[in-house]
């Protein structure tokens, strides 16, 4: 069978189309509205508790706030949208009309499921150009309490890095490459995970491929000796970013700017599972939009005029919240470790995947 011919007519699925697009952005629109207003209400005292903060700092607010409540309630739009545009083809019984003209139930799903599509890409694009710099940038105001942002000049502290089988931690570092400077340097010296002795030092510079720390001493575990070092050069081969990787904040960045950030991490000895699991999840998170479809599709078949389109339609709604319940569950097993990256950002979608196309099949008829 031709790809085409899958689809109901060009004018039957641009009807649908357009109707589940104009209701998924209505609904969208009429979320974002009353959410920033509840949501201004809560932060503009703490806003303009600040001297010098005024109108245009509660507009600055808004302008990076908005992005984040669109990303957030994007899949939700798509989810109401699609129940509401297949009750009302239900309801009109324009449903009964295209199965009796031969369409089976995936082919008059096809038109909102290739929209969906379209919002997904739109979603994911909107997320990696605007969201993810408005999420970075109002973190960071917020830290301040909204408040003059400070300039970034690299200073970190409690630092830990790996050197091998080493630990490194730096009570903190200011500076950036060849220039950074640290201070309250402790190397927990290890083999075969076994911790052997603890160097510790008051300051540090870069040496070479090195850092050289200043009135070190060593503490032998096995004896229980404390030796006096002075000067000595220690984690050659570790690099000066390595120490000034900060925390990183996987919604704040760009899915390139967070892989890189994850190899970086690596290369430091850090933990990268539960940023690997939202790398994926900035794929599968947009692409809920075309899971919705499949989702609230139990609202599109059976006869209207037996009173359960309602109960169909608080099926189809439950489907889609359930499935947002799972996705967020996932990643934050993720985040601990407990699920794999790959299964905590793609597990819900392929789990109800199969759960919509089981219902679908089971409620055709």
């Amino acid at each position: 069978m031709n790809f085409a011919n899958f689809f109901p007519s060009r004018t039957i699925s641009l009807y649908m189309a357009k109707m589940f697009v104009i209701r998924t952005f209505a609904i969208l629109g009429a979320l974002v509205l009353i959410l920033q207003a509840l949501d201004l209400l809560s932060e503009s005292g703490k806003i303009l508790a600040v001297a010098g903060n005024g109108d245009t700092e509660v507009w600055r607010y808004i302008g990076m706030r908005t992005p984040q409540i669109i990303e957030t309630f994007l899949p939700f739009s798509v989810l109401l949208g699609t129940i509401l545009t297949l009750s009302q083809l239900n309801q009109n019984s324009e449903v009964i009309a295209m199965k009796a003209g031969g369409l089976s139930a995936h082919q008059v799903l096809a038109p909102l499921m290739v929209a969906g599509l379209v919002v997904a890409a739109i979603s994911f694009t909107f997320n990696e150009r605007v969201v993810a710099r408005a999420t970075a940038t109002l973190t960071q105001w917020k830290k301040v309490d909204y408040g003059p942002l400070p300039i970034d000049r690299g200073d970190r502290t409690n630092v830990w890095v790996r050197d091998g089988d080493h630990l490194i931690e730096v009570e903190s570092i200011k500076g950036r490459g060849d220039a950074a400077q640290l201070t309250g340097i402790t190397v927990n010296e290890r083999k075969n995970q076994s911790l052997v002795s603890i160097i510790t030092g008051s300051t540090g510079r870069r040496d070479g491929n090195g850092w050289r720390i200043e009135n070190a001493q060593r503490f032998d575990v096995a004896s229980g000796n404390l030796t006096k070092l002075g000067s000595v050069v220690v984690a050659n081969g570790v690099r000066p970013d390595q120490f000034t990787l900060s925390t990183v904040d996987a919604d704040g960045l760009s899915f390139t700017a967070l892989a890189e950030a994850i190899d970086d991490l690596k290369l430091a000895g850090r933990p990268t599972q539960a940023l690997e699991g939202s790398l994926w999840h900035k794929f599968s998170g947009p692409l809920s939009a075309v899971l919705m479809p499949l989702l609230g599709a139990v609202a599109a078949f059976g006869l209207a005029r037996s009173g359960k389109l309602f109960v169909r339609a608080v099926i189809g709604m439950a489907l889609g919240f359930l499935y947002f319940v799972a996705d967020n569950f996932a990643i934050a097993m993720g985040n601990l470790g407990a699920y794999p990256p790959i299964i905590a950002a793609w597990g819900p979608f392929w789990l109800f995947l199969a759960i919509g196309e089981a219902v679908l099949l089971r409620t055709e008829e």
